[in-house]
């Protein structure tokens, strides 16, 4: 009953509707008014799980993510998800794709290819079309199945860059479905991602946190897929519905951060920040003191596109942009009744 309620009374803050600009304000005002309001500062995608992210200027929202996103993985010869906490030298794999796969609706051709780029490494090409083998045993956290296989070149290309025996996996959307927790959010799916298929970031929490840190680290340790300017620092936790063009997101979850954070994302190389300086004011223990603590630390909000209201489910435009406005529709009371 409080949850409708709450929801009936929509909390619209740093969205255009904030910002009503007086009947004659002078254009000055106008301007600084539009650039305190919330929008996309950048939109990433990680076409291979715990690899590097390509930097896009639009993205096409599918309900188990962005397009392209967390669908490859490598597994080690149990089949078993590799990440950067085990391997930190995947923050130097790059992943490249055309162009053209970012704009809305495109098909892969039989000349398209992901390329893939590491150190050391002639570039490995992998065709988009779909594959024509299969892994069975394949396993991440909670969720095992199938999924395609990319065949023996990628397999010894990442046996050889990681020194051990590797495969490299796509996830089979016609054959497969990965639940997210029924606890947090019923009903939704995703592919290779942690457990949720979007992650929302503000550049103001990461300009807080530089400024405790004893040397400032980057966006890139934080993989999220959405990062917001302006606003003010933290505030992404009490989000509980956010809007986007047409497209309404959920806020679902704390996003617990793992000690992939500390790996330095340009040289592979892990550390103890920022996890170390997170634990002292970003801890469930700092930030809700009446609840048991599991020693986790948090930064960003996870997310799901709430397709079940977006109401452009199958037609109109699927696609957000680099500079897109973003209005909060409402929030949970207090960072204590945050989920995590």
């Amino acid at each position: 009953m409080c949850n409708h309620i709450l929801k009936s009374c929509r909390i619209l803050e740093h969205s255009k509707e904030n910002y009503k600009i007086p009947l004659g304000a002078s254009a000055l005002l106008r301007e600084k008014m539009e650039k305190q309001a919330l929008k996309i500062q950048s939109l990433i995608i990680f076409p291979i799980k715990s690899c590097r992210g390509i930097s896009v200027p639009q993205a096409t929202v599918t309900q188990t993510g962005f397009e392209w996103d967390r669908y490859w993985l490598v597994v080690n010869h149990k089949g078993r998800a590799c990440t950067q906490n085990v391997e930190p030298k995947l923050a130097l794999v790059e992943a490249e794709l055309p162009k053209e796969a970012f704009f809305e609706d495109w098909e892969p051709t039989k000349n398209s290819c992901l390329v893939v780029r590491a150190p050391g490494m002639t570039p490995l090409e992998i065709p988009l079309t779909k594959p024509s083998s299969v892994a069975e045993g394949v396993s991440m956290w909670e969720w095992s199945g199938s999924a395609f296989d990319e065949g023996e070149e990628a397999a010894t290309w990442f046996s050889d860059y990681l020194g051990k025996q590797s495969r490299l996996v796509r996830f089979n959307k016609e054959s497969e479905t990965r639940p997210t927790p029924p606890e947090y959010a019923a009903g939704y799916s995703t592919t290779f991602s942690n457990k949720f298929p979007f992650l929302v970031s503000s550049q103001a929490s990461l300009d807080q946190l530089n400024t405790l840190l004893p040397e400032p680290v980057p966006m890139n340790r934080f993989r999220a897929n959405i990062v917001v300017e302006n606003g003010d620092p933290f505030d992404e936790d009490l989000w509980d519905e956010i809007k986007i063009k047409d497209f309404i997101f959920k806020g679902v979850r704390l996003c617990y951060r793992c000690k992939t954070t500390t790996v330095n994302q340009e040289t592979g190389v892990p550390s103890t920040e920022p996890i170390e300086t997170l634990r002292k004011f970003r801890s469930d223990s700092v930030l809700m003191p009446d609840k048991k603590s599991h020693r986790k630390v948090f930064f960003g909000k996870e997310m799901v596109w709430n397709w079940n209201i977006s109401n452009n489910q199958g037609r109109g435009n699927k696609t957000i942009n680099v500079g897109d406005p973003i209005s909060v529709l409402s929030k949970i009371p207090s960072i204590a009744e945050a989920a995590v």
